[in-house]
């Protein structure tokens, strides 16, 4: 049976970059070496290039996405981007694929850059009926009204980049005087152009993972955060500073609800390749926070704990979400 050569996409332009590293391993280490040839490219701020399977590195030629190694010219027929943030989760690189004619894991260039906004992905879904936190937009070097603010929102509140992720750039603010460094940092992050001030929701935080197969939607365990610190910030995410119990510990009607909205959102969206879509649970129901479409793989990420709850190896899933890219793109 002939190899599919498959680049597997990691680095970017984000502080997101170290987890990608950590996720594009675990890819490199679960794809079927039967069926694809894989090599991992780097694409961040040094350039794009390829490393061999023994070591060495090649620069890619963007114009038909390959590299040449000791003579041998490497055309990737696949991508399975592990970028965390720009240019892989905001639609850059998938607007690149559909170009060049490569398909690839993720959702795609459209619902990318939906979904990496979270004020105006959050805004679109609240319309279609979906539960979402109250918030605000603030544009960098925008006036704001902090007393405005304040009563949209209340206090605490919760300040981050409307298009960052791993928790960089957020504050929980306490305090209105906060608000101003909150603001600024926020905008130091992300692709650095918008504050999300969001509504604190006061309950339980649950995050459920989900992806499509040829045949059917497949709903992953939903996994609880516990974070031992103020939120689940990036220390409680990859440093160990919390407990993430998988399956959670909901009742069998909160489970079913929760996996319901997880199953509605992604369909409503048309949405394909592997995603996790966070929320918060405040009393009876559910609140969307965000949806991550190129959720962390590495080993202390939380949708391999999800895979191992439910027993299914990651190297099906990531043939699955091969198989079925190759039918839709």
């Amino acid at each position: 049976m002939e190899t599919m050569i498959v680049a597997i996409i990691e680095g970017g332009y984000s502080h997101e970059k170290v987890v990608s590293l950590k996720s594009a391993q675990t890819v490199h280490e679960h794809l079927n070496k039967e069926k694809y040839k894989t090599y991992r490219v780097r694409i961040d701020s040094d350039g794009w290039y390829g490393y061999t399977n023994d070591g060495k590195y090649a620069p890619i030629n963007r114009n038909d996405f390959s590299m040449i190694v000791d003579g041998e010219h490497i055309k990737f027929e696949y991508a399975f981007i592990v970028i965390h943030g720009t240019p892989g989760e905001d639609g850059k690189l998938q607007a690149y694929f559909d170009m060049m004619n490569i398909p690839y894991n993720t959702c795609n260039q459209l619902l990318s850059t939906l979904t990496f906004n979270k004020f105006i992905c959050n805004t679109f879904l609240s319309k279609l009926g979906i539960p979402v936190a109250k918030a605000i937009l603030v544009n960098r070097g925008a006036q704001y009204d902090k007393e405005h603010i304040l009563k949209e929102l209340g206090l605490p509140c919760f300040v981050k980049p409307a298009d960052g992720g791993s928790s960089f750039g957020v504050t929980k603010v306490k305090n209105i005087s906060q608000l101003d460094d909150a603001i600024k940092l926020a905008t130091e992050n992300g692709n650095g152009t918008q504050a999300l001030i969001e509504q604190f929701l006061d309950g339980r935080e649950v995050t459920n993972g989900v992806y499509r197969n040829t045949k059917e939607t497949i709903v992953l365990p939903i996994t609880e955060i516990i974070s031992k610190n103020e939120f689940f910030d990036y220390n409680a995410k990859y440093a160990g500073d919390s407990e993430e119990i998988t399956p959670a510990k909901l009742s069998d009607e909160m489970t079913l609800k929760v996996k319901s909205l997880t199953k509605k959102i992604y369909n409503l969206l048309n949405m394909s390749g592997l995603a996790r879509i966070d929320y918060i649970i405040v009393k009876d129901e559910p609140y969307m926070i965000e949806i991550n479409t190129v959720p962390g793989q590495s080993a202390a990420s939380i949708v391999p704990q999800m895979a191992r709850a439910e027993g299914i190896p990651l190297s099906q899933i990531f043939d699955e979400i091969i198989e079925c890219s190759l039918l839709i793109r």
